[in-house]
């Protein structure tokens, strides 16, 4: 006879082992059409109404299974941060007991399978609505979903993100907002040796409103602490031109929202600091910082109360990191996120997932979704 659960636990394997043998980094409209493709077939198996969003990075994935209440928003990703590639290079496809290895494994393709299988298990019982939001475009900032999120969180109950937990299981209950943006200054070119006067040096603009950007976010008037990373910086072209271009890309972290607004708001408005130059700031990317609130611990307690019926503990705490939750808590719903299974190695060459945590998310969705 055989044993359902094993039968069980091999049915998630593979379907996990599908989703990572369809390499979908970001931008890449085939994989993401592949993915969207699968997810599809998969969720309407499963008695969802599934419709396609298609945008410039491939087709988003929006299903709808009917139940009791308001729905629980579910929020993830197909996309990953790994090339083409990859699967037959750095991080080939692995089992070793427990641990699953593979690119997006664990960022969040063992996230995506977690949520329909849950859903599946409740199929003919009483269970709370559900709305499923797959964007394709997460690990880029999501610069082309975020009007499909706000879309899909129109009369929700809360919000559950599938990004990894913290390394102890943790769930991550507000994050830190990010915004990514280019600091563009155009100069004016000239021999430096013969006419340097005559030019304007990009280069020595860019590193006089770096210094600037510095004294912004170090302002101690600010409520709460920035970090600031300058990612890349390039300009110019040879030593005896004076350069008249320059950039560099910067990425912000934020704790709360006012002094998110309030750096940002100084970017914005960053001025020249030599006469003839012209400083540009263009926002690449913008995750709004997400607190936490009263409503996000409530959502917690009842996903506790539904791990302690089982015989699961559940915290949750803040994240440094940001993700498409990001949005839906600064809105003011009932947010939590890092329900995806425990591994590590996101976005690292020893990216892996664990079967036995994929198990224990998806009874705990389950015993989430069911209790009505």
């Amino acid at each position: 006879m055989t044993d359902p659960a094993v039968t069980g636990a091999e049915r998630l394997l593979s379907r996990l082992r599908r989703l990572t043998e369809i390499e979908s980094p970001s931008l890449d409209v085939g994989g993401a059409r592949e993915m969207a493709a699968l997810l599809a077939q998969w969720w309407t198996d499963a008695g969802a109404r599934v419709r396609l969003v298609e945008s410039d990075a491939g087709p988003h994935l929006v299903a709808e299974v009917d139940g009791a209440g308001d729905p629980l928003l579910l929020v993830g990703h197909t996309d990953t941060v790994w090339p083409q590639g990859t699967l037959e290079g750095e991080v080939p496809w692995g089992v070793d007991g427990d641990v699953v290895r593979g690119p997006g494994v664990y960022d969040m393709k063992s996230g995506l399978v977690a949520m329909i299988a849950a859903v599946e298990r409740l199929r003919g019982r009483p269970r709370r609505a559900v709305r499923a939001v797959l964007v394709c475009d997460e690990e880029i900032g999501s610069p082309l979903s975020q009007d499909l999120m706000r879309e899909c969180a129109a009369g929700i109950a809360g919000a559950i993100g599938f990004e990894s937990p913290h390394p102890d299981g943790a769930m991550k209950v507000g994050r830190r907002g990010s915004t990514r943006l280019r600091l563009q200054v155009r100069g004016r070119a000239a021999h430096a040796a013969l006419d340097p006067d005559a030019g304007i040096s990009a280069i020595d603009e860019l590193v006089d409103q770096l210094m600037v950007i510095r004294s912004i976010i170090a302002d101690p008037a600010l409520d709460s602490e920035v970090l600031c990373n300058v990612g890349t910086i390039d300009g110019g072209g040879r030593a005896n031109v004076v350069p008249a271009e320059a950039a560099a890309e910067i990425g912000l972290r934020f704790l709360d929202g006012a002094t998110e607004a309030r750096v940002l708001g100084a970017l914005r408005a960053l001025r020249p600091v030599r006469a003839g130059a012209v400083v540009e700031t263009t926002v690449l990317s913008h995750r709004p910082a997400w607190s936490p609130s009263a409503a996000d611990q409530r959502l917690l307690a009842r996903v506790a109360d539904a791990g302690a019926r089982i015989g699961q503990v559940v915290a949750g705490r803040p994240a440094d990191g940001a993700g498409d939750a990001n949005l839906l808590g600064s809105l003011g719903i009932p947010t939590i996120d890092g329900f995806g299974p425990r591994g590590g190695g996101a976005h690292a060459v020893g990216e892996h997932a664990l079967l036995s945590s994929l198990t224990a998310r998806i009874e705990l969705l389950e015993a989430v979704l069911a209790d009505v």
